[in-house]
Order: C-alpha cells, then structure tokens, then sequence
C-alpha cells in the first residue's frame, strides 16, 4: 500500500511559524490563509502552536476555481483569463480572505505543487496583504522537486512573506 499523506512538516519551518505567530501576538495582528496547492498546510501549521490560537482567524481551502469564487469573492471571469494559478488570482485571494475575515494580515497561495498538464511544476504565485495597506506578491519557480517539497517550499515562502509584513 502506498503512503499517500505528505512528509511531516521540517521542524525549520516550523519554528518559523512559531517565530511569526509571536510577531503577530506582540503586535495584536490576527492571520487568515487562503490556501489552494498546500490543501490547509498553512493553517494546520499556524494552527499547532500551542498559545497562540487566538491570533490565527481563519483559513479557507480553495483548491478548486468555484471555491475561490464562492469563498474569497473572486470574479470567475479573473480566473478564466489569468487562471487559478496567477498573480491576479493570487492577489484577488489574499484580498478576499482579508475581507471574509477580521483579520489584519492574510496570505494566499496558488500553485502546481505536483506533475500537471495545465502549467509549469512548482510554479507558485503567493500574496501577502495587510488590512488597508499594501499587498506583496511572490512568484516562484521551485520546478520539479516533487508535490511536497514543493508545498514545504511554499509554506517557507509563506511564512517569510508573514514576517516581513508583520514588520511593516
């Protein structure tokens, strides 16, 4: 039988989340993720920090095209002309987590983690947005290194993108 659940998460990353969550705690910024190729990773990280619950908001699971719209507000026509995995979408669900949460802070990530007939392997777009302020985006290329590490990489990326917002 083959083990199809992902790799634990590096105990790296992990800290990493830690060290984020202690930023957000110190400066009273609640988190929400949007999450479409890492399937909730994020969350489920940020999530298991014990003490520090109360600064994660919330995270929506967007895999599919309808889910971003119906979750996050984003135009199906956005989708059909940039795609699921863009920097207008990737834009468009870190703003639509901000505005479906009490959030103050949001990340998204879009992406093909793994072998794909639609796009380019470990193409990664990520959005970072402050409530009010100024949205980053990422794009990457981590290229054929397998679904999880791909997914491992975004979470880095993620949480780097987190830390420098935090910083603003």
């Amino acid at each position: 039988m083959t083990d199809l659940a992902p790799d634990p998460i590096p105990e790296p990353t992990a800290q990493r989340a830690l060290g984020v969550l202690e930023i957000a705690c110190a400066r009273d910024i609640m988190i929400a993720t949007a999450e479409s190729c890492t399937g909730g990773l994020l969350a489920a990280l940020l999530t298991d920090c014990e003490g520090y619950s109360h600064v994660f908001d919330r995270g929506f699971v967007t895999y599919s095209e309808e889910a971003k719209s119906d979750l996050l507000g984003i135009a199906p026509e956005l989708i059909d002309e940039h795609g699921a995995v863009s920097k207008p979408v990737a834009l468009a669900m870190a703003k639509g987590a901000i505005e479906q949460s009490r959030a103050g802070l949001s990340v998204a990530i879009t992406g093909f983690a793994g072998p794909t007939k639609e796009g380019e392997e470990g193409l990664v777009h990520l959005a970072c947005q402050r409530r009010g302020g100024a949205t980053l985006h990422r794009e990457e290329h981590f290229g054929t290194i397998g679904r999880d590490a791909v997914r491992t990489a975004a979470l880095e990326v993620a949480l780097e993108m987190l830390k420098e917002a935090l910083q603003e």
